[in-house]
């Protein structure tokens, strides 16, 4: 049974446990709290708390979530004192001296780290803020300074920012956690860049995709694995399109959570991917649940609870929900809830969830088939400013002006405005990336536009400096150059054969072309030798073509 106290003034749940000794210390951060130009910040942070216990025999490891950071470990009690109390002291003075080689560990991690089946959907639905953050690449890294890290610790590694979990008999001796005072950290609101769902956007060929934000409920939980269900169903066991085939529920802070869904696909099977995983999004909108799923779920999530009871792994999910204002619930509780969910009520979730679903779509498919609205992926407002047109594309130009910048090609626009403005991605060797709030981006190459870098100062000076980060320096083979331009045709050069063919193939089409209607139109006359001179005539008139085709070639090569 799980009862709750406090060490050093964090609210801890403790619960005894079965299997060996575990605890955790848990921070109210995430990605989410992050501005873009600071993008990595807490990632860093937890990493160099952790640097100085090195190499050791027990189990333990820290975390970054989209709304949670946290400090785990599995051991002996004397270890789990050690380990906690030691991160609380790296917390009060981290590392700085690790900066420079803490920051290429966490490059080097998102350089090998995979893109998952469902990693563009938060980006798509929120942009570049808060839940829309965790997508994109920790661009903070290089310009996060030691007072950067002092100002974050400060306002988010608190002892009311905290909780704590521990699978064991009782707290353990020793434990103090020493930490700063500050406040509770609420999580973001979150933001939205659809104007309206249902949404569809197009993904990789061989995935399809989909989320939705519904009210936190049991109901709901009850409702991703009666989905997966329906789509393994669907998609592998009858038409065998997918082999994977998944669904999660994710809590938040603030009454709400997320369902997840995905299904691989060929790339030649992608259309039939689409159709069946709509399908079946809409027979549960529609209230066709099938009762045996929702009791297989139910008897499922039940199994899972009780067990989770034994081992102690609720826990963490009851700390998160002290730092979130819920109140902690017990098993029997919990499985009572889950329990009495019925058909009806997961029927009403997977109403709500399609709704305000997003779904991903493989490759160049579409949705509006099936009555999702695409996503937005250009502006509709195009800056006002200094127009420059690309030396590498004569159909791109660049606007810079006083309240935004613009990006102009193939009949579509990208445009980020100053007030607007997420992150301005800076290299040294003056290229610049604005990332707006919705999510659009504008690249500008100083190199690929006429006097590019003297238009770089006055870009910089339009954008808060809070706003900017700086980035590593590029290999100089990858800084694009315009492409050379191709050698001017001499005054005649360029036309010379063109002019030639017409000279000689001219005469030789009308000489041709008049003696073959002359014996076309003397076999009329002639009766002894008129196959004969049919066939010449048809002959010369063959030949007279060939010698036009050759002539209106000239013709449009003088044209152009």
């Amino acid at each position: 049974m799980i009862t709750q106290t406090e060490v050093g003034g964090i609210p801890a749940v403790l619960a005894p446990t079965t299997g060996p000794m575990h605890a955790g210390l848990v921070f109210r951060v995430g990605f989410a709290d992050e501005p873009l130009a600071k993008r990595g910040i807490t990632h860093l942070i937890e990493h160099l708390a952790l640097h100085a216990f090195g190499v050791a025999d027990y189990h333990y490891n820290g975390a970054t979530g989209t709304e949670y950071t946290f400090f785990h470990m599995q051991g002996a009690e004397a270890d789990i004192v050690a380990f906690l109390n030691g991160v609380c002291t790296a917390l009060n003075d981290l590392p700085m001296h690790r900066l420079p080689t803490e920051k290429e560990i966490l490059r080097t991690e998102e350089n090998t780290r995979g893109e998952g089946p469902t990693e563009a959907l938060p980006l798509w639905r929120h942009g570049a803020r808060d839940y829309g953050v965790a997508t994109y690449p920790e661009w903070g890294l290089s310009g996060i300074t030691p007072d950067d890290l002092r100002a974050w610790v400060a306002r988010y590694f608190t002892v009311e920012n905290a909780a704590l979990w521990i699978a064991g008999p009782a707290v353990p001796a020793g434990l103090e956690l020493t930490l700063p005072h500050g406040e509770r950290r609420p999580a973001p609101e979150p933001s939205s860049a659809l104007p309206v769902r249902p949404a569809y956007f197009p993904g990789p060929s061989n995935v399809v995709a989909w989320d939705a934000v519904v009210e936190r409920s049991t109901s709901a939980g009850v409702f991703s694995g009666v989905l997966e269900r329906s789509l393994f169903r669907s998609l592998r066991q009858e038409s065998g399109l997918s082999y994977t085939v998944q669904a999660a529920y994710e809590p938040r802070s603030g009454g709400r959570a997320v369902i997840t869904a995905f299904a691989d696909a060929l790339p030649e099977k992608q259309g039939a991917v689409l159709g069946g995983f709509v399908d079946v999004l809409a027979s549960l909108r529609l209230g066709l649940v099938d009762e045996a799923d929702v009791i297989a779920v139910v008897n499922q999530r039940v199994e899972e609870l009780e067990r989770a009871e034994e081992n102690g792994t609720r826990l963490p999910g009851q700390a998160f929900n002290l730092l979130a204002g819920r109140p902690v619930q017990a098993a029997a509780e919990l499985i009572a809830e889950v329990r009495a969910v019925t058909r009806e009520q997961v029927a009403a979730v997977g109403a709500a969830a399609f709704a305000d679903g997003l779904l991903m779509t493989p490759g160049r498919t579409g949705a509006d088939w099936a009555g999702y609205t695409p996503a937005p992926n250009d502006s509709e407002k195009v800056a006002e400013g200094n127009r420059y047109a690309s030396m590498d594309d004569p159909d791109l130009s660049f606007v810079a002006g006083d309240r935004g910048v613009s990006l102009l090609g193939d009949g579509s626009a990208a445009t980020v405005f100053y007030d607007e403005c997420a992150v301005l991605l800076a290299w040294p060797d003056g290229a610049r990336r604005f990332v707006g709030n919705d999510g659009i981006q504008v690249h500008f190459e100083p190199t690929l536009y006429p006097n590019g870098h003297a238009v770089v100062p006055a870009l910089d000076a339009r954008v808060r400096p809070e706003l900017r980060a700086s980035m590593p320096s590029r290999d100089p083979q990858r800084i694009p150059q315009p492409r050379p331009a191709q050698a001017a045709e001499p005054a005649a050069g360029g036309k010379t054969w063109p002019v030639i063919v017409l000279v000689l193939l001219s005469p030789i089409m009308i000489f041709l072309g008049f003696f073959g209607l002359a014996f076309v139109v003397a076999a009329f006359a002639d009766d002894v030798d008129r196959a004969v001179e049919v066939t010449i005539g048809v002959t010369f008139l063959a030949f007279a073509a060939l010698a036009g085709w050759g002539v209106v070639w000239a013709i449009r090569r003088l044209r152009r």
